[in-house]
């Protein structure tokens, strides 16, 4: 609990303290945000906001695990855990795929950054060596870091080693592929109102804390009673998603409306990453729809504004994505924000009581 404690402590810190170094640096820079022009006509007045703020984020996350990781290994003598960095490598790896985007865009001084070809042969080769890796490094707990198949909660529902090992490890690659690519795009089309990804990400990250902690105490072959789970170093997943939680909180203060500063694509593309890593390491795959469903709404409305632009040429939403259909209805940014919170809280909120549920039912206790 103290080392949880510990990267809590240090990611807050660190975004508090950070953030408005970032800002600074930025502006002297002259690396301002660029604004579309056919967004909503109010957006334009933030043109010249500081952004890639997700470099903090980041950050904190990595310091804050790192801190706790240091004082884990001193008092107790325990080595990090290989789920612990691959779940960092897929935050990490993402990121550095917004910040290059983010770059390019303050550099050429327009809302356009990496080609879409070149955004996806990123993710398709950071995605794979994830992938790979998480399948085949031995961990010290004896359960590997993901599993080959697809899971609502613990067990898979359809497992890929049909055909055996070798197949399993190509179909693993492409669902990892498919999640990563999904899971940051979503976040990404999120990130559109002052503060709606970074707290959104709070509340989702805070619902992964609550239950890779319950992981780590039902973890299969330890000493609580009833129903267990085969997840490979649970309590290091805990404070990897308490910290990146608490660092969204602290880049709130910061990029609440009106914002001060933008993560851009550095920020909400390594939350994307962690979020489905994170989604891969605890067994909660199809659970991660639910709580991350308002991630899901934000990127079905534009699957459907442009499906259906292209097959009838209307439009279903005055705007996609989904939000700024919502300003153009005359809601304010601040209320479409605070009540898109409400929506991601709500959801996050049914994903926790359909996982104590399995757990409960599992026990036996629903008996």
């Amino acid at each position: 609990m103290i080392s949880l404690i510990i990267g809590i402590v240090v990611s807050l810190v660190v975004t508090m303290v950070g953030t408005p170094l970032m800002i600074r640096v930025v502006h002297r820079l002259h690396y301002g945000q660029y604004i579309r022009q056919d967004g909503p006509q109010s957006h334009l007045l933030k043109r010249g906001t500081a952004t890639m703020g997700g470099v903090v984020i980041i950050l904190a996350v990595l310091l804050g695990w790192g801190a706790s990781a240091v004082y884990r290994g001193l008092t107790g003598g325990q080595a990090v855990s290989w789920s612990a960095v691959l779940v960092l490598f897929a935050m990490v790896s993402m990121g550095s795929l917004g910040f290059i985007d983010d770059f390019a865009k303050v550099r050429k001084k327009q809302n356009t950054g990496l080609s879409v070809g070149g955004k996806f042969f990123g993710q398709f080769v950071f995605a794979t060596i994830y992938a790979v890796l998480a399948l085949l490094i031995p961990t010290k707990s004896g359960f590997p870091s993901a599993q080959a198949g697809m899971s609502f909660i613990e067990h898979p529902f359809f497992s890929f080693e049909f055909a055996g090992k070798a197949v399993a490890i190509v179909v693993f690659v492409i669902w990892v592929n498919f999640l990563m690519i999904a899971w940051t795009n979503a976040v990404n089309l999120t990130d559109g109102l002052d503060g709606l990804a970074t707290g959104s990400s709070m509340i989702s990250l805070a619902g992964y804390t609550l239950i890779a902690f319950w992981e780590s105490y039902h973890v299969k072959g330890g000493p609580k009673v009833g129903y267990s789970y085969a997840v490979s170093d649970p309590l290091d997943l805990t404070i990897i998603a308490a910290c990146a939680a608490v660092a969204c909180f602290g880049f709130l203060w910061y990029n609440s409306n009106p914002a001060t500063i933008f993560m851009g694509d550095t920020g909400s593309l390594a939350l994307g990453g962690l979020f489905a890593a994170l989604s891969i390491a605890t067994h909660t795959e199809f659970l991660a729809v639910i709580i991350g469903g308002l991630y899901v709404i934000e990127a079905m409305s534009d699957v459907i504004q442009v499906g259906c632009f292209k097959l009838t040429h209307k439009r279903v939403f005055k705007m996609a994505p989904i939000h700024h259909h919502f300003e153009l209805m005359g809601w304010s940014e601040q209320k479409v924000v605070v009540r898109f919170w409400m929506i991601e809280f709500m959801f996050v909120l049914i994903g926790l009581m359909i996982f104590y549920t399995d757990w409960a039912s599992h026990t036996g206790l629903l008996l």
